[in-house]
């Protein structure tokens, strides 16, 4: 029941998100397959990174993935996305990874 009411939360943040329009969606999947990709791995098994295939995803805190993203990880590679992306570009790339695809 407690996973069900989690997942629940996860859809509400998800669907709260303002889906960006087919231009950006386009640059944000550029972003995710050459930025991430270049410490991810190019087919996001890992790296340097760790992987971002949907099992690696499956079940972690949406908010706290979108502050990775924005925030960064201080003492490592990974950088603050923030100056380039809004909290909803974090949570659709998110979404992205979390189907399994990495484009349109």
């Amino acid at each position: 029941m407690v996973l069900l009411a989690g997942a629940g939360l996860l859809l509400a943040a998800a669907a709260q998100a303002e889906e960006p329009d087919a231009a950006r969606r386009a640059e944000l999947g550029l972003l995710l397959t050459h930025d991430c990709g270049s410490c991810h791995g190019l087919t996001m098994k890992g790296g340097l990174g760790a992987p971002l295939l949907p099992e690696a995803l499956a079940g972690k805190d949406l908010e706290a993935l979108a502050q990775v993203i924005l925030d960064g990880i201080p003492g490592t590679p990974m950088p603050p996305w923030s100056p380039l992306l809004t909290r909803d570009e974090a949570l659709w790339m998110i979404d992205r990874l979390r189907r399994g695809g990495l484009h349109d």
